[in-house]
């Protein structure tokens, strides 16, 4: 096989199954796509509820954080996915863009031009195949399927309802003009099944004679000469190779391995670089700062009886189950668990929403979360700070690839985030107290009844807080000091090389971040071609 290509993608995540089928559009255009993981064939990426079993296990890098000094220096898991589709073949596959205001600020606070949200919009409509909406908010006839819940689980109806006894409106679409509100996410699902961009993107590309894609790959460094990228060197099967990019080296590592990988080819802060014994090929030192997550802190209760999708725990409601999804496409099996959502405010006076919840039908769904007293059944609330303040690092644990790196989120770093999360809890228990859920639940178990006064909520904040897997900044993208790349995402001070991933966003977005992402790789799949 030739080792010879045109472009070469690194990572086969949300943004590199994007560009890998944009850019072998062109038939003349001769692409490699390598992807540390695998194939994704296994059946619980499809099906929708899989999402419960995907947190933490093979399809996952197996990252924790370092301690996190404002969390009771608890080392948090901190699940990335590593298969195929990346995060989108293992993420709960709620469909949300973030705010406008989130993309202007992109543009007009953070230096990057030609990302405000008139520029970008476009971008979100291109990849947008949804089965319901459609109009100036919404596209339906791209390759990422997005469609409603066939039939919301009966608590999360009540939760919705609850929402509005709390004072939330109801909202049918949190990506139209208005974000604030409560309702029923839309997913990427299509026909019943998960549309990670795997599937999306690049299944309709492998076809295509001209893309190559390599799984089971772990990129050891960009080859860079003279100043420009020229190639990668990777490992496959215990057997180190070298590709050559004649036009370009595109990274979408992600958030986390895209800094690692940039530091270990020598591209990134120079005394952390020479620290490890790295070569400097290029003095760096935004690569692995500003590390923005969402901190989400969950709330759960036990109900009076098996209303939820913790039923399907036992053997013969999990039989039933499949014996629907199979024969009919139907049932629990089609339920991504986090089926509602809201978006509101913790600080009365900002004037877009300032918190986001996720409601899941279940209670312990997620790796490292609360649940109920066994053989019952429960129900989560989970909420965060959509804009947290606190910035954190990615850095090297040593020079060899096989390590894993430093992951510190500096969760609640800043003290707005402490207080703006505490608010989420409040108002998640203030929700579950409404009458709709009332009806159906016996206990509050998390907070505890002993949890009462603001130093108490802040305690509890610190010790059930976790990521909400949207790690985002590390390779930022801008024209200050500290960006890693230019607002055409090409790095600074290296030809042939640039960064497509969540990783060059410039500042977290107020929402979930797959859609954005897989914006951000259309728009770059653009710039590459000189389609501006």
């Amino acid at each position: 096989m030739a080792n010879g290509f045109d472009y070469i993608i690194v990572g086969g995540g949300s943004a590199g199954c994007v560009l890998a089928n944009r850019l072998t559009e062109d038939g003349a255009v001769r692409v490699l796509l390598l992807e540390a993981g695998g194939k994704d064939n296994h059946p619980l990426i499809h099906m929708p509820v899989g999402f419960a079993k995907m947190t933490d296990g093979p399809h996952t890098w197996g990252f924790n954080t370092v301690p996190q000094v404002n969390a009771n220096n608890r080392e948090i898991p901190y699940a990335q996915g590593r298969v195929i589709g990346g995060g989108s073949s293992i993420n709960a596959e709620v469909f949300t863009r973030g705010n406008p205001v989130d993309y202007d600020r992109w543009a007009n606070e953070e230096g990057c031009e030609g990302w405000a949200f008139k520029d970008i919009q476009k971008y979100f409509i291109r990849s947008e195949r949804n089965a319901i909406l459609s109009g100036d908010w919404h596209g339906t006839e791209g390759l990422l399927g997005v469609s409603n819940i066939p039939d919301p689980q009966e608590m999360t109806r009540a939760f919705v309802r609850s929402c509005q006894e709390a004072g939330i409106p109801y909202n049918p679409d949190f990506n139209g003009a208005v974000q604030e509100g409560a309702g029923v996410y839309q997913t990427t699902t299509w026909n019943a099944k998960r549309c990670s961009a795997a599937v999306g993107y690049l299944k309709p590309a492998m076809s295509r004679g001209n893309l190559t894609v390599k799984t089971g790959c772990q990129v050891h460094r960009i080859v860079i000469e003279n100043g420009r990228a020229t190639g990668v060197e990777f490992d496959q099967g215990g057997q180190v190779e070298t590709a050559s990019a004649d036009q370009e080296v595109l990274i979408t590592s992600g958030a986390i391995g895209t800094p690692k990988l940039m530091m270990l080819s020598g591209v990134g802060p120079a005394a952390h670089l020479r620290e490890h014994g790295i070569e400097v090929k290029q003095d760096l030192p935004g690569v692995g700062e500003n590390l923005n997550d969402h901190f989400g802190i969950d709330i759960v209760a036990e109900l009076n009886g098996h209303y939820s999708l913790d039923k399907y725990n036992k053997p013969h409601w999990a039989a039933w189950a499949g014996i629907q999804y199979y024969l009919f496409g139907s049932g629990p099996v089609t339920s991504n668990v986090v089926e509602g959502g809201a978006f509101w405010y913790g600080d009365d006076t900002a004037t877009v929403p300032d918190l986001q919840f996720h409601f899941l039908a279940g209670a312990g769904a997620e790796a490292g979360v609360p649940s109920v007293p066994k053989g019952s059944s429960g129900i989560t609330l989970n909420s965060y700070t959509v804009r947290p303040k606190a910035r954190g690092t990615v850095r090297l644990r040593s020079n060899k690839v096989e390590d894993m790196p430093l992951v510190d989120p500096n969760f609640l770093g800043h003290p707005d985030d402490l207080k703006i999360s505490v608010e989420g809890v409040k108002h998640s228990v203030d929700i579950f107290r409404q009458k709709s859920l009332q009806n159906y639940i016996r206990k509050i178990h998390f907070p505890g009844d002993n949890v009462k006064t603001q130093a108490e909520y802040e305690a509890y904040a610190r010790q059930y807080g976790r990521t909400s897997y949207h790690p985002t900044c590390t390779c930022k993208m801008g024209v200050d000091e500290m960006a890693v790349v230019d607002p055409q995402m090409r790095v600074r001070g290296v030809d042939g090389l640039r960064i497509c991933d969540s990783s060059a966003m410039p500042s977290l977005i107020g929402s979930n971040t797959n859609a954005p992402t897989i914006m951000m790789a259309e728009k770059a799949s653009d710039m590459i071609r000189g389609n501006h």
